[in-house]
């Protein structure tokens, strides 16, 4: 029944759900461009739609009250405590090493506001635990939704950027004028 209703909110908001799943057990997907509140929105309809796709993310530890922080656990969410920034990257690498699938997704962009550049904490944990890059959107302009082709990082950031930004090429957030660019900036 969710997923019927997914499918028609889908439908109805006129999103076409393009790409795969993908194929490898663990990876990292890029949640990009960020620029709305209803990014999360729509990416979970997306999840719940496609089935079967065990996405887990982070979100922040005062999401977690009572009921919502059950709902969140449900769609696949883990605690996030900001307290420990330098920690945030191992704590996602250890999740990745005591599981045999992980599909861990994240916004790089880490707001919804404009910003010089990506956070390289996806980087890092993709190559951390030694895992492809998947590029997830939400193309606004086009309104189609989904995850795109496996990138598997070679350890030369210039050149890995390079693969991101192609993937991400005539992309559209939902507000264009925050779309951060894609390098580091962090």
């Amino acid at each position: 029944m969710w997923k019927w209703i997914a499918g028609w909110l889908l439908r109805l908001r006129g999103w076409t759900v393009v790409g795969g799943r993908p194929d490898v057990p663990k990876a990292v997907i890029i949640a990009a461009p960020h620029t709305s509140n209803w990014d999360g929105f729509w990416a979970l309809t997306y999840k719940v739609y496609v089935g079967n796709l065990d996405l887990s993310f982070f979100a922040k530890q005062s999401l977690f009250w009572f009921p919502l922080g059950n709902l969140l656990r449900g769609f696949g969410a883990v605690e996030l405590d900001r307290s420990k920034p330098g920690g945030v990257v191992q704590q996602a690498i250890n999740e990745f090493e005591s599981r045999d699938r992980f599909l861990f997704a994240l916004a790089p962009e880490g707001t919804r506001s404009l910003r010089p550049g990506w956070k390289s904490g996806f980087y890092r944990i993709a190559l951390g635990a030694k895992v492809p890059v998947y590029p997830g959107f939400l193309d606004f302009g086009s309104r189609r939704i989904g995850i795109g082709k496996r990138i598997d990082l070679t350890g030369d950031e210039e050149t890995d950027l390079e693969s991101i930004r192609a993937a991400y090429a005539g992309v559209t957030g939902r507000h264009p004028d925050k779309t951060s660019p894609i390098r580091f900036y962090s």
